[in-house]
């Protein structure tokens, strides 16, 4: 696992880091897994979490800067594959992948904590 980072700036004018983050933040309890999941990624510094709605917006600052990424990550909470089809969308097709319906995390069955959480970011560490 490379933890080796570096910066890029977004639209947003915050310094970034080139390992990337996307997740799914659906409405259901697996779209929160993902996004609680990610934001634990980016706050323990394996990568940074980036706008999923920016790429689907077609921000360029954000669009660019994903271009530019050494690394993404993209987690999905469930079968639909929104984080990945939004960035194949936009013409991002590389990058690693995480579906938590593939980890036995069930939509509308699945509680939130931190051993689901622990579970999903401990996966995600090997992706970068």
């Amino acid at each position: 696992m490379s933890t080796e980072q570096t910066s890029c700036s977004c639209s947003c004018g915050s310094s970034s880091v080139l390992n990337l983050i996307f997740s799914c933040s659906g409405a259901a309890d697996v779209g929160e897994l993902a996004d609680r999941s990610a934001r634990k990624l980016s706050r323990d510094g394996v990568g940074k979490m980036s706008c999923l709605s920016g790429i689907g917006g077609n921000v360029s600052g954000i669009v660019k800067t994903a271009e530019a990424a050494t690394s993404i990550l993209a987690i999905d909470g469930c079968p639909l594959e929104c984080a990945k089809k939004t960035l194949e969308a936009a013409g991002i097709t590389r990058f690693n992948y995480l579906k938590l319906s593939d980890l036995n995390f069930e939509k509308g069955n699945t509680d939130v904590n931190a051993a689901a959480i622990d579970k999903v970011t401990n996966l995600a560490k090997n992706f970068f």
